[in-house]
C-alpha cells in the first residue's frame, strides 16, 4: 500500500462528508432551535457557528482572517510533510489526509461565510456537554493524535530495508 492510495480516498471522503453534513444541518436546523436527539441525549444535533478557533478560542475582531492565515500556513506545512513522507508510508499518509481534509473543511466555511465554521455535533450527558464540533474537527483530532503517535513511536507503514531491523 502506498501513501497516495491511503491519502486521496481518506481526504476526499472526509472533505465531502464534512461539507455535505454541514449543508444538511444548515438546511434543516436553526441556531435558535433546541438540540435534536440523535443517539438519545448523548449525541444531539445542534446548529452553531464558531467564529473562533478550536473550542471557541478568539483572536478578537480579526479572528476570521488570522485563523484563515494560520490554517493556510498549517496546510502548507502538512503538504510539505506529506511530500517528504516515503511513498510506502501509508500510515503517515492517512494521518496527513485526516488533518488536511479537516483543515480544508473548516477553512472553506471561514472563507464562504462570515458566520463562522458550522458546528453541529453535541456530545455529553445531561448538562455536562463537550463543545459542539463537526466532521472536520473529528478528522483533525484523530489525524493529529495518530500522527503524534506514529512520529513518537517512529512507526510507519513502510517496511524496513533489507538487512535492517525495524524499531
Amino acid at each position: 500500500m502506498t501513501k497516495a492510495r491511503t491519502f486521496w480516498p481518506i481526504l476526499l471522503a472526509l472533505l465531502l462528508t464534512d461539507c455535505a453534513t454541514k449543508r444538511v444541518v444548515e438546511s434543516t436546523l436553526s441556531p435558535s432551535a433546541p438540540p435534536q436527539p440523535f443517539i438519545g441525549d448523548v449525541v444531539r444535533l445542534r446548529l452553531a457557528y464558531n467564529t473562533g478557533a478550536a473550542t471557541g478560542i478568539s483572536f478578537g475582531a480579526h479572528s476570521r482572517e488570522i485563523i484563515a492565515i494560520l490554517a493556510l500556513v498549517m496546510l502548507a506545512l502538512l503538504a510539505r510533510l506529506y511530500r517528504a513522507t516515503p511513498d510506502r508510508d501509508w500510515k503517515l499518509g492517512g494521518a496527513s489526509a485526516l488533518l488536511i481534509a479537516g483543515a480544508l473543511g473548516n477553512l472553506w466555511d471561514r472563507v464562504r461565510s462570515t458566520q463562522g465554521v458550522v458546528d453541529f455535533i453535541d456530545v455529553g450527558v445531561g448538562a455536562t456537554r463537550f463543545w459542539t464540533f463537526n466532521v472536520a474537527d473529528m478528522g483533525v483530532t484523530v489525524g493529529a493524535a495518530l500522527m503524534a503517535l506514529l512520529l513518537a513511536r517512529g512507526e510507519s507503514g513502510e517496511s524496513a530495508p533489507a538487512g535492517r531491523a525495524s524499531a
